[in-house]
């Protein structure tokens, strides 16, 4: 049963080390934008709106980036 644990244990460190705390912000920013694009869309301000979806792509590009470097960054060497 010890060894159980401490292999559970060794997993779970793994995991907290692994985690990336910048995807959540990037993908809350993301909707964020999003939200703000589509409220400007529907108040008639068309031009905000084309600015702040054009800004979601960005952000979304940048969050997408983030998550393939970290799973590079952490991933298996072979």
């Amino acid at each position: 049963m010890g060894d159980v644990t401490a292999e559970l244990e060794e997993l779970f460190e793994e995991k907290k080390r692994v985690r990336n705390p910048l995807v959540p912000i990037g993908a809350l920013m993301t909707a964020g934008v999003l939200t703000a694009g589509l409220i400007s869309f529907r108040q008639g301000n068309s031009h905000l709106g084309q600015k702040l979806m054009r800004a979601r792509v960005v952000v979304q590009g940048a969050t997408v980036a983030l998550m393939v470097g970290t799973a590079y960054y952490y991933g298996e060497k072979f």
